[in-house]
């Protein structure tokens, strides 16, 4: 068995010998049927040393595929022009990996390009906070016109004015019911009879009509007073004069009022001897004129004083609108920094899946650069030597060996498949298109 085994090995290389200087011309179909009956010879030869046992087939099969490794790694030309389409497709690897690597960099180039960007948006954002919460301080600094303080002077010119408004309400609610409504009590003192406290009830209980006059009166004074403010804001000369007639207006009203009140205090005096009363009289009587000024000159007051916190107002209106407008464009400066980011995120992307294909790129080369290393072994062109060796070692089984038909087919039976198992483990099987299986050098 062992002189069988050794037996194994002594297989003829099939490949041209020449010397350095020849260069002979090859037939291929000629070499390939050399070689293909050189096999095909072999395998009888070495079946007939071994009787045609299929363990030592296995054996030598695997002998044959080291022996066909072989004879592929000394055909230089045919490795290269089998290695070819993998050098070609390392090559436009590489190429694509430089051009990824262009695109990274520009990728990597354009976050941060919009990271300086998001930067310079945010320092903006956080001046515009600033200078909302320091423009009260110093309206001037940010070319507002505004006086410092106008928010203080707005304040107390509104707690002043608030007073005065229910007085002026008070005052003209109680004098307009005891000018035209009011019958006065000679037992009541003047006072009472002027400003009755319970002026606005007696009013609405003598009817809703005294009741609604008594309550909206005071209205038309401070709408007198609203009109003079708007025509002061305009100045001109028309302008002066609406409001001198505004003036006269209010001042005639309150001189009826007084008039009316006079009158009432004049007829509940008055004896057989006293005269009518008229404007003669009025005009001699200190209650008419404190009855005017108690009205008139207040209600000069609250037109000042309300003239004064609308100017006032419109200061502080003119700081919140600076501030507003920093609002706005600190808005408009959050969207852009959301646009910002979507971009980034977007290119961050592009960047990872670039960075993906170059990782890919990059395994691919090494697996092509092992493929271009090792041998390539034509798994298709194997299997048909291999069937050659086969069939060769077959014949002489069918052939020579002398056994019965029975131990003769299931001998062959075995070798067959002791070569397809051999065949299923090298990649050599039927269906094999040319499949190249690598053997390391």
């Amino acid at each position: 068995m062992t002189t069988q085994i050794k037996n194994i090995f002594r297989l003829k290389s099939i490949l041209p010998t020449t010397t350095s200087n020849e260069k002979p011309e090859i037939n291929t179909e000629e070499v390939e049927e050399a070689r293909r009956r050189t096999y095909h010879e072999t395998g009888f030869r070495d079946s007939s040393r071994n009787m045609g046992t299929p363990q030592v087939l296995s054996i030598c099969l695997d002998a044959i595929y080291a022996k066909f490794q072989n004879e592929e790694k000394l055909l230089i030309d045919k490795q290269r022009q089998a290695k070819e389409p993998y050098i070609n497709e390392q090559k436009n690897k590489e190429t694509e990996i430089k051009a990824l690597t262009v695109s990274k960099e520009n990728k990597e180039e354009q976050i941060t390009r919009i990271n300086d960007n998001i930067k310079t948006v945010k320092e903006s954002i956080e001046t515009l906070k600033f200078e909302i919460n320091d423009l009260p301080r110093d309206p001037e600094k940010y070319h507002v016109k505004a006086e410092k303080g106008a928010t203080t002077k707005f304040w107390v010119g509104l707690i002043i004015l608030i007073p005065i408004t229910l007085y002026l309400f008070t005052f003209y609610v109680s004098t307009s019911y005891s000018a035209f409504f009011k019958t006065f009590d000679p037992e009541s003192n003047l006072m009472a009879n002027v400003l009755d406290p319970k002026a606005f009830e007696k009013a609405w209980a003598d009817g809703p009509l005294e009741g609604a006059f008594v309550m909206l009166i005071p209205f038309v004074f401070l709408g007198l007073g609203y009109l003079i403010h708007m025509y002061s804001e305009n100045k001109s000369i028309a302008n002066y004069f609406k409001i001198g007639i505004l003036f006269f207006t209010t001042f005639a009203f309150d001189a009826i009022l007084a008039y009316q009140i006079e009158e009432k205090i004049y007829e509940l005096n008055k004896t057989f001897e006293s005269a009518p009363f008229d404007l003669a009289i009025a005009f001699t009587k200190i209650q008419f004129w404190g009855i005017i000024f108690a009205g008139f000159v207040v209600y000069v007051i609250w037109g000042l004083v309300f003239d004064f916190i609308m100017k006032e107002h419109k200061e502080k209106d003119r700081i919140k609108h600076q501030q507003y407008k920093r609002q706005q464009d600190i808005l408009i400066h959050q969207e852009k920094i959301n646009g910002l980011n979507k971009e980034k995120d977007t290119l961050i992307k592009e960047l990872d899946s670039i960075k993906e294909l170059i990782a890919k790129a990059h395994g691919r080369i090494a697996e092509l650069q092992r493929i271009i290393d090792a041998v390539i072994i034509p798994t298709k062109e194997y299997a048909l030597y291999a069937s050659e060796y086969v069939q060769g070692w077959v014949t002489f089984i069918t052939e020579k060996l002398f056994v019965s038909r029975t131990e003769n087919q299931n001998l062959v039976k075995e070798c067959m498949e002791v070569y397809n198992g051999h065949c299923e483990s090298v990649g050599a099987t039927a269906d094999s298109q040319n499949s190249i299986y690598l053997s390391v050098v």
